[in-house]
């Protein structure tokens, strides 16, 4: 009879990107069993120029990388909306999401936000209250002070339900 091998646990970075605040938060996935590690977010005062903010994310990010050393990240999709302006700059803000991880040698995934929310909460038009008392079932000893943190937290569980089939996609695609 031969024993399975014991795998460490993967910590995962989730980062919900913003200009006015970044959402972060790490888990650790130990085969179907998720852990809670830290959340929190990267916030920019408003009055700055655009390049200054997204220096303020960048390094904000950077300090959670090398405070909780993730080794894979997942980063949620821009949300186009009506206004292309606002839009434009919120993917800026998640360029400097992916980069981060992406200068670590960290491979980012993307996730639509109509998959994070029906992955958390099992419906794709979940509101953030959901996703909240949803958290609070999946990541107990969870707290997160914003709702930036909150989503971001979606986003690193999301990953670790889908992180096989990425993998694998990302494989064939080599």
């Amino acid at each position: 009879m031969s024993v399975a091998p014991i795998r460490p646990p993967v910590r995962i970075l989730g980062i919900d990107p913003g200009l006015r605040r970044t959402g972060w938060g790490v888990i650790d996935v130990e085969g179907n069993r998720l852990m809670f590690v830290a959340c929190g977010s990267v916030e920019t005062r408003e009055g700055l120029p655009l390049a200054e903010r997204l220096v303020v994310i960048h390094e904000g990010l950077l300090r959670v990388l090398g405070d909780y050393n993730p080794a894979e990240a997942a980063v949620e999709q821009t949300f186009v909306n009506k206004d292309g302006a606002s839009t434009l700059k919120l993917g800026q803000a998640r360029g400097v999401a992916m980069l981060a991880p992406a200068t670590r040698g960290i491979a980012v995934a993307e996730y639509a936000p109509n998959q994070v929310k029906k992955t958390v909460v099992g419906a794709g038009h979940a509101d953030k209250n959901q996703i909240k008392v949803m958290l609070g079932v999946l990541l107990p000893k969870a707290n997160p002070q914003s709702a930036d943190a909150a989503d971001a937290l979606a986003i690193a569980i999301t990953h670790a339900h889908h992180r096989q089939a990425v993998a694998l996609k990302m494989a064939v695609a080599r």
